[in-house]
This record gives structure tokens, C-alpha cells and sequence, in this order.
């Protein structure tokens, strides 16, 4: 089995602004001297894992898991159905009382999160597991108890998701003697079918059995020409002006956008994405195989209602081999200037690929393709990285 498999993309996205800064800005970047465009990783990631091409099972990263557990616990609702948009004000209430639900939900979210004593110490002794739940009241807590919603994020499992479910039945059945801290405890796992938690981790600070190292990396895209950041002034015209008293526009307004062709790295480790789906081969398979459709066909949400910069990929680059990854970006420490900019581009990926290969040794012959010259195809891309 090849451990790696690596993908260099050259996406083409015109007028846009996919992913902004602070300021409302397209992410901007300096190499070889020269100011480029850039979508960064957690963009890219965020877009693919929520798009529709990404049928595997997923986790869920949220701050409000309390929140949810609160509304489950309250109605005849399963947290599941609570997360997936169900109608809680319409639900049939159960018969646990409100200030129950607080304290309940509050205990069960915190696990996830909490991890200092008031004192700072650290809380990962094995006599602290066996403490009772009114001890775990003393402590700091990073879920606050009037609102539920926690101070950090988690990506929770399936498997935790369901684990929580069935505590909560419990509890509305009226075993509420379960809800001690081995109870609670209990409800993390090491390994799940949460095939984005698989690929792209998860840091658990309060438990860090409980961490997982993502076993695929992204880079961050960025242009291989120099790019600028250009201004739209635009206006809007009211419908029911009728020059009566002014022809003007009735809002003015600016925004910022850029253009450009596109490189993106990403590196899968599929032995690690193997360990951390639980050795299950075939959820592996998918889950590479969602991947790389959801990398070369999703683009970034980010305005495009305004731009409609939906793009797919010009031209993919596929390796896979035992050998340490290493990305092509330094093909374009240069930029591109080339009146034609893929093809430059493309002959750049090239050259550096066989320059890097005569040093450290040749890999195996990569899959190309070429969407621009109507060379491969998606599914012979997926067949290939997914093949061992």
C-alpha cells in the first residue's frame, strides 16, 4: 500500500472573493517578492465537508453541544434530530423540568471541554475520574451554566453524538442516578466514522487520549501570477424612482474582489486515515474518493452570490508512493507570466516535478488531468488514489 497520496490543483477562479479578511478584503500573500491571492485551508476544508458531494458519514464542531443536549432533554426530540434542525417550540415536552435540564446538559457538554481545577492544576489523575458529579461543580468550568454554550469548539464523533443520545434517554426514562463522572466519561472515543474528524483531527485539551492527528493536510491556495486586489464601486437603483425628484442611485457601495489561477497542495496519509476510521477499508476508500471530488468540483462560498465564482479544476496532479511528501509550491516562487498561464503554469509543475525526482530519486509515474485539453477523468482520479 502507498502511505501517501499527494494532489497538486491549478483551479482558475475569475472575479471573486472567496474567502476575506478582516477587513472584507481577499487573503493576500507575499512570495518570491511578488503579492498574490490566497483561500485559506480552513476555508477550503469548511467548504468541502459541508458540500453535497461529500456523502460519507461526518462529525459535527459546535460550541452550543450543550444547548442542544438542553433542547433534546426538554422535548420528545433525540439530540440527532435536534441537530439536524427538528422543531423544538412544536416538539411534545417531557417530563423532565427545566432547571434539571440545565444542570444535566451543562454536566454532559462540560466533559468535553473542562479541563483546569480552580487551583490551574491540570484534572487528568485517575482518582478525578471517580469523583462524583457535585465535585466537578468546584471546578473552572469552560461551559458557562446560564447559557450552555462552551468556550471552545469540539468535533464530535458520530459515535458521541450517539453515546450522548443514549444518556439522554436514559435520563428522560427517569434514571437520573446515571449522571455521575463515569457516566459522562464514557461518552468520548478514541476512533469513529466521522470521516472529516478522520481526515482533518481534532484537538480535545481536556483529554489528549482523546486527540486526533489529521491524516489529511491542506495548504493553503494561492495564485501562481501576481495578483491585485481590485475595487467594485457599484450602485443600486430603487425600483420606484421615477426621476420624479432625483435620478440618483439609491445606495452606493464598494467591494473588494481579485482573479487568478490557483495552486493547491494536499497530502492524505492514508495509513493514518485507515488508524483513525478504525481499520475500516472501505469507509477509507469513500472517504478518499469524497475528498478528491469535493476538492477538484467545491469551490469556497464566500460571495458568490455576487460573483458566482464556481470553478472546477483546469489541471490535477496526482502522486501517491511511500517516499516523504513534498509540495511543488516552489515551482512558483516565480511567477507565472506566460500569456498562456496554465499552460505555464502546468509546464513549471512539470519541469519542478522531474528537477526534484533527478535529486531525490524518482517516484512512481503520477495520474494527470487535464480538464482544459479533455485529458482523464474524475472518476480514473478517485481509482487511482484510492488503489493501494
Amino acid at each position: 500500500m502507498s502511505k501517501f497520496v499527494q494532489l497538486h490543483i491549478l483551479t482558475n477562479y475569475g472575479p471573486s472573493n472567496l474567502n476575506r479578511d478582516d477587513l472584507g478584503r481577499p487573503k493576500t500573500v507575499v512570495i518570491g517578492g511578488t503579492q498574490r491571492l490566497r483561500i485559506s485551508s480552513q476555508c477550503l476544508k469548511r467548504a468541502w465537508r459541508t458540500a453535497d458531494v461529500f456523502e460519507v458519514e461526518t462529525g459535527i464542531r459546535t460550541k452550543d453541544i450543550g444547548v442542544k443536549i438542553k433542547d433534546a432533554l426538554l422535548t420528545d426530540l433525540t439530540l440527532k434530530q435536534v441537530l439536524d434542525g427538528a422543531d423544538v417550540l412544536s416538539a411534545k415536552k417531557s417530563t423532565i423540568i427545566e432547571n434539571e435540564t440545565k444542570e444535566f446538559a451543562w454536566k454532559i457538554a462540560s466533559v468535553f471541554v473542562d479541563k483546569m481545577k480552580k487551583d490551574g492544576k491540570e484534572d487528568d489523575d485517575e482518582e478525578a475520574e471517580e469523583k462524583t458529579s457535585s465535585k466537578k461543580d468546584k471546578k473552572k468550568s469552560n461551559v458557562d451554566k446560564k447559557t450552555l454554550k462552551s468556550e471552545q469548539m469540539v468535533f464530535f464523533y458520530p459515535e458521541e453524538i450517539a453515546n450522548i443520545d443514549r444518556l439522554i434517554r436514559e435520563l428522560k426514562s427517569g434514571n437520573k442516578k446515571l449522571l455521575t463522572e463515569k457516566d459522562v466519561n464514557g461518552l468520548l472515543v478514541t476512533k469513529g466514522v466521522g470521516a472529516d474528524v478522520g481526515m482533518f483531527g481534532r484537538m480535545m485539551a481536556c483529554s489528549p487520549k482523546f486527540n486526533v492527528e489529521a491524516a489529511v493536510q491542506v495548504a493553503h491556495a494561492f495564485t501562481v501570477h501576481k495578483s491585485a486586489v481590485e475595487d467594485d464601486w457599484f450602485t443600486a437603483v430603487d425600483d420606484l424612482n421615477k426621476h420624479e425628484e432625483d435620478a440618483g442611485a439609491a445606495h452606493l457601495g464598494e467591494a473588494e474582489f481579485g482573479a487568478g489561477l490557483f495552486y493547491l497542495y494536499v497530502c492524505i496519509n492514508r495509513g493514518l486515515l485507515k488508524e483513525n476510521l478504525g481499520n475500516n477499508d472501505e469507509l477509507v476508500k469513500k472517504a478518499i474518493s469524497v475528498l478528491i471530488e469535493s476538492a477538484v468540483t467545491v469551490s469556497p462560498i464566500g460571495k458568490q452570490n455576487s460573483f458566482a465564482s464556481r470553478a472546477y479544476a483546469s489541471y490535477v496532479m496526482a502522486e501517491k508512493g511511500d517516499k516523504q511528501p513534498r509540495s511543488l509550491a516552489g515551482a512558483f516562487l516565480k511567477p507565472v507570466s506566460s500569456d498562456d498561464v496554465l499552460d505555464g503554469a502546468v509546464n513549471k509543475l512539470v519541469d519542478t516535478r522531474k528537477a526534484f525526482n533527478a535529486v531525490y530519486g524518482q517516484e512512481n509515474d503520477p495520474l494527470i488531468l487535464n480538464a482544459v485539453k479533455g485529458e482523464g477523468t474524475l472518476e480514473n482520479l478517485k481509482k487511482y488514489c484510492i488503489e493501494e
